[in-house]
Parts: structure tokens; C-alpha cells; sequence
């Protein structure tokens, strides 16, 4: 079966989407003026075409939330696949992309407190194949298209100006 690019409707209930993924079909429904069926298989459609590949839970601000920093990795190009097979075994990393530019990688790291952050650090400084890391922690979290629809800036106590870890690289 083809694929097609998502019309409007689809867009409108993308965005909806965003802003809470546990919407039933029926409320879809009701914002978009379709029928629950019509939403039900458009929502099919779109995760057959892989425009939706997923739900998640995009968790807020907790006690003992966990301290976030991105680091860019210089590597040695003889040991590249070396020091990624050892990075993807470090449950601190949440996720590494390669990219262009000045550096390899951009790893998206979390733990408990800075202390432990650092320790963290200095263990990838020290991999086998890592020439030399640049690290920015972050701060806070201004807004994170994951869990607001576009149409309505992230409102929820946690989600603007407040310090929060990002569970995915933004």
C-alpha cells in the first residue's frame, strides 16, 4: 500500500497527540469533527507509514530528579566502533548521535547528583577511543516539543524555566 504525507487533519491530530498522547479516540473525535472510526484509522495509517512510531511518557520534575548534560566526543577514527560499543553499555548515556562538524558525537548523559555527573564524565574522557570531550550541563528546560502540541507553549508546572532532566537529545 502507498504511503501519503499527512494532510491538515493529520497534522491537527498530531498535535494533539503531542499534547497528550492518552487521548481517547473518541475525544480525538470530538476536536478534529470525525467520526472514532475515522480517527482510529487514520492513527493506524500513520503508525503503519511510520509518521507515528511511538508513545511515551515524558516524565516531569520529581524528587531526586537527576542532573543532564550534553558531550560532545572527539574520536579516534581506528577506535570509533569500540567507543560506542562501550558508551551504549553505560545506562548514564541516554542517547549518542553522530554529527557534523567540529566533533564525533553528541551523547545526551544523566545522573544522580553532579558528583556523580562527574564521575561519569571523567569515564568517558577515559574510554578507549575518546580523544577529548566537551560537556554543557543543562539548566533547565524552556520548552520540549514532545509534550506540548506546537499551537500551545508547555504550560505544566516543571516544563518552562524550571531545571528538569530531558529524557531524549532535543
Amino acid at each position: 500500500m502507498a504511503k501519503r504525507a499527512p494532510d491538515e487533519i493529520d497534522q491537527r491530530l498530531i498535535a494533539l497527540l503531542r499534547g497528550n498522547a492518552r487521548l481517547p479516540a473518541a475525544t480525538l473525535a470530538r476536536h478534529l469533527g470525525l467520526s472514532r472510526s475515522a480517527v482510529q484509522d487514520r492513527l493506524r495509517r500513520l503508525e503503519r507509514d511510520g509518521v507515528i512510531q511511538g508513545y511515551t511518557v515524558i516524565l516531569g520534575e520529581v524528587p531526586g530528579d537527576q542532573v543532564a548534560a550534553h558531550v560532545m566526543i572527539d574520536l579516534d577514527p581506528k577506535l570509533h566502533d569500540r567507543a560506542i560499543a562501550a558508551l551504549r553499555g553505560m545506562p548514564e548515556v541516554l542517547s549518542c548521535h553522530t554529527v557534523s562538524g567540529a566533533h564525533d558525537l553528541a551523547a545526551h548523559v544523566a545522573a544522580e547528583n553532579a558528583a556523580a555527573l562527574d564521575d561519569v564524565l571523567t569515564r568517558i574522557g577515559k574510554l578507549p577511543g575518546v580523544a577529548r570531550t566537551t560537556s554543557s550541563i543543562l539548566l533547565a528546560t524552556k520548552w520540549d516539543h514532545r509534550s506540548s502540541s506546537p499551537q500551545e507553549p508547555a504550560s505544566r508546572p516543571g516544563v518552562q524555566g524550571k531545571a528538569r532532566p530531558t529524557r531524549g537529545f532535543p
